[in-house]
C-alpha cells in the first residue's frame, strides 16, 4: 500500500528525436495535485485504489474504511512505510486489516511504488494536461483499465532468483 501524488507540474522523460532537430516538449508550471492511495496484491494484479485530495490521518482513514468494506470476507495483510499519517494515533484500522511496517528508506521492497512508476510513465510522462480534473480523468481510468497480469508483472518479485 502506499500513495502517489499527481499533479499538473510536467514531468519530463527521455525519448528518441531524430538527429539535428531539437525536441519541442511543452510543459506547464502548477502546483495543483492530488493523491492516489492504492494497494496491490502482487500475486493476482489486483489494485484497490482511492483518489483523494491530500495525505493525512483522515484520508488514510477512509482508504482503509472503504477497502474494509470492498474486502469485508477477507483478512487483510497491508505493507507500508512509516509515513506520519500511518502511525497515527488516530488512525482507525478496521477489524480484518492488520499493518506491517517496511523498514524506513526502503521503497523497493514496496510493490506499489512499481506500479506507481508505470502509472506515471503512461500518464504523465511529457503530457500537459489542460486541467487537474482531466488528468485525474486519465489516471483513474488508466488504474481501472490496467490489465491483472500487467499489474502482477510490475509488481511481483521473485526474492530468490
Amino acid at each position: 500500500m502506499d500513495e502517489a501524488r499527481f499533479g499538473t507540474h510536467s514531468k519530463l522523460g527521455h525519448g528518441w528525436f531524430p538527429t539535428g532537430i531539437r525536441s519541442n516538449i511543452p510543459v506547464k508550471l502548477g502546483f495543483q495535485n492530488f493523491y492516489v492511495y492504492g494497494a496491490v496484491e502482487p500475486s493476482s494484479g489486483e489494485v484497490f485504489s482511492l483518489t483523494l485530495p491530500k495525505v493525512n490521518t483522515e484520508a488514510m482513514n477512509l482508504f482503509l474504511h472503504q477497502m474494509s468494506g470492498c474486502y469485508k470476507d477477507d483478512e487483510i495483510l497491508i505493507l507500508m512505510d512509516g509515513a506520519g499519517w500511518h502511525k497515527s494515533g488516530n488512525l482507525v484500522i478496521p477489524d480484518n486489516i492488520s499493518i506491517l511496517y517496511l523498514p524506513p528508506y526502503s521503497p523497493e521492497l514496496n510493490p506499489a511504488e512499481r506500479l506507481w512508476q508505470h502509472i506515471k510513465s503512461n500518464t504523465i510522462r511529457n503530457k500537459v494536461y489542460d486541467s487537474l480534473d482531466r488528468l485525474e480523468d486519465v489516471v483513474c481510468e488508466f488504474i481501472k483499465n490496467i490489465a491483472h497480469t500487467t499489474v502482477a508483472q510490475i509488481c511481483s518479485v521473485n526474492w530468490f532468483s
